[in-house]
């Protein structure tokens, strides 16, 4: 298990003072992002070997959204390296040392000259070691989309979506879906499936659906091929 200590930032809360689900998300990729810096397995190791972990699913249930000036510890705890994949639990507690949220991802290793899947080596398997699943309620790593949605206005990427990998970074989609929800939406589990990357310039082109427990919102090309599917539920 990896874990770092921090404070809820008021940068990071919404207009009720609470934690925004965008910046949960991002406490639990920057805690995977220390593990592997920490370890020697950050950003500099992945560019001279060739290579890049590119996120394939998120789950993340929230037990509560926490207010401004709390006082909270992230852990990551990788459970499972299997040929190309990893896989990672995260979580956030309190002071009390009581859940706040839980999360399970999936994670693909490629080689970033021809984009197809490689083999984990040695040093990521020493340096991440092997920890005990989280216990927690997982679903399916797939979202099935209904039809009978509506396609709203196209986003263009532009320089702000982008990380260090030069491709739509993985937060910012779901910051993107999330501007779809009605006002009011308390958002309690969310899934995500990654289909493809974009890059600066392409077009994104939004299809929601609300279903009986939430929305399912999808960013597409013009052809309807997936970027991203986004599950939302109360």
């Amino acid at each position: 298990m990896y874990a770092f200590d921090s404070r809820i930032r008021y940068s990071e809360t919404d207009s009720e003072g609470r934690l925004t689900l965008n910046a949960l998300l991002n406490y639990f990729q920057d805690c995977s992002t220390f593990h592997s810096e920490d370890v020697g397995l950050g950003i500099g190791y992945m560019k001279e070997i060739g290579q890049v972990w590119v996120l394939s699913a998120w789950q993340i249930v929230v037990n509560r959204y926490p207010q401004l000036g709390e006082k909270v510890r992230i852990v990551t705890l990788p459970y499972e390296l299997k040929a190309f994949l990893g896989y990672r639990n995260f979580a956030m507690l309190d002071e009390k040392g009581e859940y706040i949220a839980k999360a399970n991802s999936l994670w693909s290793l490629l080689d970033v000259a021809t984009g197809k899947p490689v083999m984990v080596n040695e040093d990521m398997r020493r340096g991440y070691g092997i920890d005990e699943k989280l216990d927690m309620d997982y679903a399916p790593r797939k979202i099935t989309v209904p039809e009978g949605g509506q396609l709203l206005e196209p986003i263009v990427v532009k320089k702000h979506h982008l990380d260090t990998n030069h491709h739509v970074n993985n937060g910012q989609y779901v910051n993107i879906a999330m501007e779809y929800l009605p006002d009011d939406f308390v958002i309690r589990q969310m899934r995500v499936e990654y289909k493809k990357q974009a890059f600066l310039d392409d077009v994104l082109h939004p299809y929601v659906v609300q279903t009986e427990t939430g929305y399912i919102i999808c960013l597409q090309d013009e052809e309807g091929r997936l970027y991203v599917s986004v599950e939302f539920l109360r």
